[in-house]
């Protein structure tokens, strides 16, 4: 069974058990919901089960099923909230996990040159932006649309891009 992270605890929030978490799935409307069963930290492999979530500021609130006490809940602040890859649904064509971008190697198309690794994936209102970590100089951001992202192969753990000057201007 392999696990793959969909969230961060970040803070515990109130006395109630409730946790503070920070969303990495696409499908935190879907996998976070009463009744769904999680992994705390890959290492600990502490299952449990949702039991209320809410939405507070840039957070999803959660509470899980016999842990609604700020005491047995606290020493899981920081650790990684992960599912079973039983959970995970299938994708259409061109679609892709966050997991499975994070760590591609970034190719120029244009002089097949490596820009970078991705690092890191920002979900924006109107489209998500990949950060791209370079050998040299202050990180790359890159928005993953069509007319930036060429082609992606996750064989080759490869994404080819099209870059403007404009973004690789402060490369030094």
């Amino acid at each position: 069974m392999s696990l793959y992270k969909v969230g961060t605890i970040v803070n515990t929030h109130g006395i109630k058990g409730e946790v503070r978490v920070i969303a990495t799935t696409d499908f935190s409307t879907e996998r976070f919901v009463p009744g769904n069963k999680m992994v705390i930290g890959a290492k600990n492999n502490v299952e449990v089960e949702i039991a209320t979530v809410r939405n507070h500021k840039q957070f999803i609130l959660l509470s899980f099923k016999d842990l609604q006490n700020i005491n047995f809940i606290e020493k899981y602040k920081g650790m990684d909230l992960m599912v079973d890859d039983t959970q995970i649904p299938v994708l259409d064509q061109n679609e892709y996990f966050y997991h499975d971008i994070v760590g591609l190697s970034i190719i120029n198309n244009e002089d097949q040159s490596v820009i970078g690794t991705v690092k890191e994936i920002l979900e924006l209102p109107a489209n998500d932006v990949w950060v791209i970590q370079r050998k040299q100089g202050s990180d790359l951001l890159i928005p993953f649309t069509e007319q930036v992202v060429k082609e992606i192969n996750l064989d080759d753990k490869t994404a080819k891009v099209v870059l403007l000057e404009e973004w690789v201007a402060d490369e030094n």
